[in-house]
């Protein structure tokens, strides 16, 4: 998935704001759902959601203004209730690597209690 860095993403320094990067992830996992045929609103729809509960971060170098960014998303792990996935994003001019991420996310319906992924989603399978 590609984005591009507007005003409204960067600190006073001019460089994207750390925070906004978290926005860029989720979009690249919902996009990953997308071309996998999934639709994540007609999982929230049927009672699934899939909230964040571990994120790891690392910043390689800074995006700025203007930028056109590649969020690259792999999924890495799949358990009975969760799944973990591999994402970093590139800026696309120079391919240069500007943050790894690895989040998991837990399957809960009512009640925010963890259950089982649901069957449609056990078909998509991790990367070795």
């Amino acid at each position: 998935m590609e984005c591009r860095i507007y005003y409204e993403d960067t600190d006073a320094g001019g460089v994207v704001y750390h925070a906004r990067y978290l926005a860029f992830f989720e979009r690249g996992r919902t996009e990953f759902f997308r071309e996998q045929g999934i639709s994540v609103r007609d999982f929230h729809d049927k009672g699934s959601v899939f909230p964040v509960i571990r994120m790891e971060l690392d910043f390689k170098a800074p995006a700025r203004l203007d930028d056109l960014l590649r969020v690259d998303t792999e999924l890495v792990e799949v358990g009975k209730t969760s799944f973990t996935f591999s994402q970093k994003i590139f800026r696309v001019e120079d391919e240069k690597l500007l943050v790894k991420c690895k989040v998991t996310l837990v399957c809960v319906g009512d009640g925010m209690k963890p259950k089982r992924i649901p069957k449609e989603l056990e078909r998509i399978k991790a990367c070795s």
